[in-house]
């Protein structure tokens, strides 16, 4: 799978605008999820000099999500039990900002959404 195949021109577009905008609690852009797997990214935001660092919230299906960084390409390196590749939830539409659905994660130990 090539590193770009997860998101859209659009997608990077506007993780990189939520970049410049730091001071906002941005709604995710993006959400992608492992379909073997627990893994699952709310993505807000790119880093401007280095674009395959992403941020948001990670839950890798440990009991423990959490807001950081995670690089698009070691999610695009990872597969499930049945080897199958990370996807791009194309029905997700972001109704909250990322802090309630942070908070949402941490009570629930888990992405709920």
């Amino acid at each position: 799978m090539k590193m770009g195949s997860l998101l859209t021109v659009s997608d990077r577009v506007e993780l990189l605008v939520n970049a410049l905008h730091p001071d906002t609690d941005h709604l995710p852009v993006v959400k992608l999820f492992t379909p073997d797997a627990g893994a699952t990214w709310l993505l807000t935001e790119c880093d401007p000099d280095e674009p395959d660092r992403l941020f948001g919230l990670c839950d890798l299906g440990l009991g423990c999500p959490e807001l950081g960084y995670v690089s698009l390409t070691e999610i695009t390196e990872l597969r499930g039990k049945l080897g199958l590749p990370v996807e791009r939830d194309k029905h997700f539409v972001a109704d909250r900002p990322i802090s309630a659905y942070a908070a949402e994660a941490r009570r629930a130990g888990r992405i709920t959404a």
